[in-house]
């Protein structure tokens, strides 16, 4: 009579386990949802914020009419302020918002530390070095542009050669950790090298501008550049980030399951890499988004990256576009995107460390 006790209760324990993991999924998936819509209410919104007022029926009127072909009744002082100035400006804050996001997560995932940012390796401190020089070169936008794009490789590209030869195998994700942060300090003196040398009232104004990150001369031009290095990044980690759920387990676990662990390291440094570098050189060093929006996320749907990294997709464009809009619109004088970002980052990291420890597996 015991055994049969004993059966039956296995049983249900089983059957309630199955249910709640149900539940659970139901939760994540509805969860998931509402996250993919914030994005576009947060879009639709965006357009009607801003010094020159526009209302939401006259945005919706417009794009339907440039859609379906209908009869202008607009002033083209309206059209230039929507498809030039904002359109380019929201996008640019969707695009950088969710590619540090991913960027932060994959990174966290692969290090399995929960403290690592997508300037980790260096790639936000050599592409600021890399705008610094494009600027005190005289260079273009598209030149800036250029080598702010290059340096950041570059620098990655240093801190991986430079750890592969100090490593050796060994502690291999922490040398390549320490060798990120040596490589970003040699980076960060480099620009303030460039900023002594700059000339103090034209150069240095620029650079110190540029490196505190915004959105205010984004063009649909810088948009076409970054889109190619954005997906060429961001499509890799998605289609393999259910091996960064493999590589949580560890080491030694990932190779038993028949994964490639070097392989797959370097690809997500590399895609993380084009992600962050590309998203740096139109917009800056903007802060802390790639560090708490992943954690933001894991805190709603859970440590699986299936989930987690469209997750921190839609969350960091949306917290980004919203961190934008403020900066162009609540103040007389625009606000540089990176200082909100540091004000509102640091202040909401102390409060996820607080209430979301049960958050990191």
């Amino acid at each position: 009579m015991g055994f049969v006790n004993e059966i039956i209760v296995k049983k249900n324990v089983k059957t309630f386990s199955i249910h709640n993991e149900e539940k659970s999924g139901a939760r994540v998936g509805y969860i998931t949802i509402v996250l993919a819509v914030m994005p576009i209410v947060a879009f639709v919104i965006s357009f009607t914020l801003g010094r020159y007022g526009i209302s939401l029926s006259e945005i919706l009127n417009m794009f339907f009419s440039k859609i379906f072909g209908k009869e202008v009744t607009w002033t083209a002082t309206t059209e230039t302020v929507i498809f030039n100035v904002r359109l380019p400006r929201i996008l640019a804050a969707m695009l950088v918002g969710g590619a540090l996001s991913v960027s932060g997560a994959s990174y966290q995932g692969l290090f399995k530390n929960p403290m690592v940012s997508p300037d980790i390796l260096g790639a936000s401190a050599g592409a600021g070095f890399g705008a610094a020089v494009g600027i005190l070169l005289s260079l273009g936008i598209a030149g800036i542009q250029v080598t702010s794009f290059l340096f950041g490789l570059g620098a990655v590209a240093l801190t991986f050669i430079i750890s592969t030869i100090i490593g050796k195998g060994n502690n291999a994700v922490l040398v390549l950790v320490l060798t990120g942060m040596v490589v970003s300090t040699l980076f960060t003196s480099f620009i303030s090298m460039t900023k002594y040398l700059a000339d103090p009232y034209s150069k240095l104004p620029a650079i110190t501008f540029w490196l505190m990150g915004g959105l205010s001369t984004i063009s649909m031009n810088d948009i076409n550049i970054i889109i190619f290095p954005l997906l060429l990044g961001a499509v890799p980690i998605i289609l393999l980030r259910w091996k960064l759920n493999v590589l949580s387990f560890g080491e030694e676990e990932a190779k038993a399951l028949g994964i490639d662990t070097s392989v797959i390291r370097v690809i997500i440094i590399i895609c993380s890499t084009l992600l962050t570098a590309a998203s740096v050189s139109i917009c800056g060093m903007i802060g802390w988004v790639g560090l708490i929006i992943p954690h933001l996320a894991r805190m709603l749907v859970g440590p699986n990256y299936k989930v987690l990294l469209p997750a921190s997709f839609f969350i960091g464009s949306t917290y980004l576009l919203i961190v934008d809009d403020v900066a162009r619109s609540s103040f007389a004088l625009e606000i540089p995107l990176g200082i909100l970002t540091s004000l509102i980052g640091a202040p909401f990291f102390i409060y996820l460390l607080i209430k979301g420890k049960r958050g990191w597996i």
